[in-house]
């Protein structure tokens, strides 16, 4: 790993309190969404204490988290990672995500303060087991469940999805300053008729209204990846060029 000094070019001169900020950029390694491509990863020092202010500045910049390891892709000669959001407000949801909201009100919700149950991890584990085999998740295990999902933040959010008392989704959203943070949703692959991870997202939009947020971050859409083309069906959404939220009706 090398001190990462020019990344943080942009960053320096629009906030002096990211300035004595350290980063770290990986080797370059297979990309796992491009066959053809490498990747590379800057992210901050593992030993800067975060809290909710210095996150919530952090993903204006398009970082992201994965369990408390804050990053970014920075991959030489490649740009296709593109941050995205949706802005709640201006949000519209087409005819199919009308028809997902509707089909979905019969499930209660509820906030939970930890997934760190057996109930949580079957869930999980039968989805990765099911959806994911070819993902940087599988196999899946308790350890890596507990570490990615959760933080020590103080704002964090687990969503539970059930019908009839039966756990089918989970949703962990981060509330930062400025918006929700779409960081996982898991749920049980045979209720695919109920287009369960749309519903979340959809959900997750209500609840940035709910709480005055301006959006909700989906993380990176790479264009060229099958996978991400669910993500550019909520409109109108933004994405960052050059650290700018550009609208994208």
């Amino acid at each position: 790993m090398s001190h990462l000094e020019d990344s943080t070019d942009d960053i320096e001169r629009d906030n002096t309190q990211l300035e004595t900020l350290q980063f770290f950029q990986t080797q370059p390694h297979s990309c796992s969404y491009l066959d053809d491509k490498t990747a590379a990863t800057v992210f901050l020092n593992p030993q800067q204490s975060i809290d909710r202010a210095l996150y919530s500045q952090l993903s204006e910049y398009g970082f992201r988290r994965s369990g408390t390891h804050i990053y970014k892709p920075l991959c030489e000669n490649c740009n296709a990672c593109i941050p995205m959001r949706i802005p709640a407000a201006d949000f519209m949801p087409n005819r199919q995500q009308r028809k997902t909201w509707r089909r979905n009100q019969d499930l209660t919700v509820a906030v939970v303060d930890s997934i760190d149950t057996d109930e949580h991890y079957a869930l999980y584990e039968n989805y990765i087991n099911l959806r994911h085999i070819d993902g940087d998740m599988y196999p899946p295990s308790r350890e890596q469940f507990t570490s990615f999902l959760t933080s020590e933040w103080q704002c964090t959010r687990y969503y539970e999805f059930r019908q009839q008392g039966r756990l089918i989704a989970t949703s962990v959203a981060d509330h930062m300053d400025n918006g929700i943070s779409a960081v996982y949703t898991y749920y049980d692959p045979a209720e695919s008729r109920r287009s369960l991870g749309a519903y979340a997202i959809l959900f997750l939009v209500e609840q940035a209204k709910r709480y005055h947020l301006h959006g909700v971050y989906l993380g990176y859409w790479i264009k060229e990846c099958q996978k991400m083309n669910y993500k550019s069906a909520y409109r109108p959404l933004e994405i960052q060029r050059g650290n700018r939220w550009l609208l994208v009706k």
